[in-house]
């Protein structure tokens, strides 16, 4: 995926969510609902979350300094995690405290055909932007389901906006149901209960978002069949076995490769460093994202071994 793909995805996300949220306060101020307002505080979240990502991804693109040989291509992967640890738990901590203030004070909906009208709308335009979110995953989703992309994929921001915008549409069905009821028994009860799902909604995608944003952010290696690739593109020419290997990605876009190679013995220092040379072009064409790469000739020991 190119960086004008996830940049693409994320500014529609903010755009939307910037809308929304003003929609939506205005639709609180008018109601007084909890609902409303919790999917107001939502919105404004997750537009906070929208500029975090692209924050992380233009400090990533600083270049490498002595104090920092490899980059800072995981400053995406920091970003991230903040998103998914302050900002959707936050959202889903006042969700919840104004859902259970809402149950335990009801009182009812003002003007609820605006409420629905606003979130309806609002639906519409979580839509647009959970569409494009799609649209610019599909090409690194390949074959996978939706919940292996999320789970395995290096790219942090596409998982976070798509679980992001699913998590909305979602809400706003929860905030529809509640103010619905609300209305249809006169009952602001169901008001609250509908803020609460929200809550426990956003609960739980700021739990999986804050595992899998700490699994890239501490060091992710390679995937079986990335590791498979390099593995045969290293076996070839001089190379006659992978002794070991480990990767490691340094951000988004940048696999470190480390290996130790046996050689055929007997060659000239001359022939080992082409050897090493034509095993670095071999991996770089077959796995372009692994831009640093270390060799560490040995000798296969194991056909000695009595």
């Amino acid at each position: 995926m190119s960086a004008g793909s996830g940049t693409r995805a994320i500014i529609a996300a903010l755009v939307a969510n910037a809308g929304i949220a003003v929609a939506k306060f205005i639709g609180y101020l008018i109601t007084g609902s909890s609902s409303m307002l919790a999917e107001s505080v939502h919105s404004v979240a997750d537009t906070s979350n929208q500029g975090l990502l692209l924050l992380g991804k233009k400090r990533s693109e600083r270049e490498a300094t002595a104090e920092h040989p490899f980059g800072f291509g995981r400053d995406r992967y920091f970003y991230s995690f903040v998103v998914a640890l302050l900002l959707f738990s936050l959202g889903a901590v006042f969700s919840l405290y104004e859902g259970v203030h809402k149950i335990a004070d009801p009182h009812p909906v003002e003007s609820p055909l605006v409420a629905i009208g606003i979130l309806a709308v609002a639906v519409v335009l979580e839509s647009y932007s959970f569409r494009t979110a799609i649209h610019e995953s599909r090409p690194l989703k390949g074959d996978r389901s939706w919940w292996r992309f999320i789970r395995e994929s290096k790219q942090p921001e596409l998982p976070v906006v798509l679980l992001e915008d699913f998590g909305a549409l979602v809400g706003l069905v929860l905030a529809l149901i509640g103010i619905g009821l609300a209305m249809i028994t006169g009952n602001g009860v169901w008001d609250g209960v509908g803020t609460i799902g929200i809550g426990v909604l956003l609960g739980a995608i700021a739990v999986v978002l804050i595992i899998e944003m700490k699994s890239l952010l501490i060091g992710e290696g390679a995937g079986p069949n990335t590791l498979r690739t390099i593995t045969q593109a290293l076996a070839g020419g001089r190379v006659e076995r992978v002794v070991h290997i480990k990767t490691q990605y340094l951000g988004p876009d940048e696999l470190l490769v480390g290996a130790k190679i046996a050689l055929a013995p007997g060659l000239r220092l001359e022939d080992v460093a082409q050897a090493i040379d034509d095993a670095e072009q071999r991996i770089r064409a077959a796995v372009p994202e692994a831009r640093i790469i270390y060799l560490e000739p040995d000798l296969d020991r194991s056909q000695h071994i009595a």
